[in-house]
């Protein structure tokens, strides 16, 4: 088996789900067992600084063979796979020469993997696919990405004809529940630039993500025995449901929105007769969409709210992510770099705007510009999720060459 194959189809079998209920950091401790185990097999390696720190961050150096100075890069990944399906368990099937056909998953043949559904497949035939068994998600979101690294930081170590600066490495727990870099510290990673590498098609390089907001409402109504509630019980509950079914529906919603469009997404409903808690997120390109998405959502509450004598609401947005693209868009050279690696691997990039957010969105705004690059992942979060192998191959490649380019490029 290739050590890359290797690799990622011992990473997947270790559950590292996150959880979006936790208060702790990380959300789950036992996204440690992978984070402790990369840092080992980096030590094992040769690489002297590499460790897990107390919030299960690793960080690792691959130090500079040039004689130029050159601006340090960092390539970054996630451990924590999603809460949206199990990943416990995991048994990673490795689909040699994959013929295409469609894929029956062999511990619950009701799961198939459908060329007509993931048409990517497609262009995939000849290659090998992996593949869950059918009752977790794969994982390759993100550990097609920790692989890819993994293998490169081998390949650097071990060949020193591939000239290059300084490169870190950042691997971070829970990116899934939108937690990934509370706790990084920049300072001590002392990189210019950053890439992450979690995304999906083979060529895909990706400078523009949502910017994304969170809100919370509140509605208190007035609480009364049913038995002698008449004229005098107004019930958060119908309240909620009330303006819940009053929010647009044929736009500004996820199931109707593609390409470009933002939309206002209901995540969350708690509560009773007395007071009902609603969470939304929020999501546009352009940040300054936010705020009328928001106002539109509070007026419609308003209106709701106008109909019940004596409820009351209150409403909290906290900002969540930003589009990258906005200080992305200062340093061109961070894209370029990468674009120009991937069409030198004989490939061409594909750019298309990320409806949701990565590491890379909150880095880039923490001071280390972070595009996005491909791993091969498909059909996230899900039991149908595979990967290409020689797509995960073609990523290294690409990370070869775009280092290349970063000391090309320096005097």
């Amino acid at each position: 088996m290739k050590p890359l194959v290797e690799r990622f189809m011992r990473y997947v079998k270790i559950d590292t789900q996150s959880d979006p209920e936790s208060n702790t950091f990380p959300s789950t401790e036992k996204q440690k067992v992978l984070s402790a185990m990369l840092a080992q097999e980096l030590t094992n390696m040769g690489i002297a600084d590499a460790h897990m720190d107390e919030w299960g961050y690793v960080y690792a150096t691959v130090p500079s063979n040039s004689n130029k100075k050159v601006p340090v890069i960092c390539f970054c990944s996630h451990v924590d796979t999603a809460p949206d399906c199990s990943g416990t368990g995991v048994k990673p099937i490795l689909h040699e020469q994959y013929d295409g056909h469609d894929i029956v998953l062999p511990d619950d043949n009701a799961q198939v993997i459908r060329t007509k559904d993931h048409p990517y497949l497609l262009k995939k035939i000849g290659e090998d696919i992996i593949t869950a068994s059918g009752l977790t998600l794969l994982g390759a979101d993100n550990k097609a990405g920790v692989a890819v690294i993994m293998e490169l930081a081998s390949r650097l170590v071990n060949d020193p004809s591939i000239v290059h600066g300084d490169l870190k490495i950042l691997f971070t727990p829970d990116e899934e529940v939108g937690r990934g870099v509370e706790h990084v510290d920049l300072n001590k990673l002392g990189a210019d630039f950053g890439y992450t590498l979690d995304g999906s098609e083979l060529g895909s390089l990706e400078s523009e993500t949502f910017s994304a907001d969170g809100v919370e409402v509140v509605i208190h109504g007035v609480i009364a025995h049913p038995g002698a509630a008449k004229g005098k019980l107004v019930n958060a509950i119908k309240v909620a449901a009330d303006f819940l079914a009053a929010i647009p529906k044929s736009t500004l919603a996820p199931e109707v929105t593609e390409g470009r469009e933002g939309f206002i997404h209901p995540t969350d409903i708690k509560g009773g007769a007395e007071s009902a808690a609603v969470k939304f997120i929020i999501r546009d390109f352009e940040t300054s969409q936010l705020a009328h998405h928001e106002k539109l959502l509070e007026d419609v509450l308003k209106g709701v709210i106008a109909r019940y004598p004596g409820s009351s609401y209150a409403l909290q947005v906290k900002e969540q992510y930003r589009n990258m693209r906005e200080v992305l868009d200062l340093h061109p050279q961070v894209v370029q770099h990468a674009a120009d690696a991937i069409r030198q691997s004989g490939i061409e990039p594909i750019s298309l705007p990320v409806r949701g957010g990565t590491d890379g969105s909150r880095l880039s705004f923490m001071g280390l510009p972070c595009p996005n690059i491909f791993t091969g992942e498909m059909a996230l979060h899900s039991k149908h999720e595979f990967v290409s192998v020689q797509d995960m191959e073609r990523s290294v490649e690409v990370l070869v060459r775009l280092l290349q380019n970063w000391e090309a490029a320096a005097h």
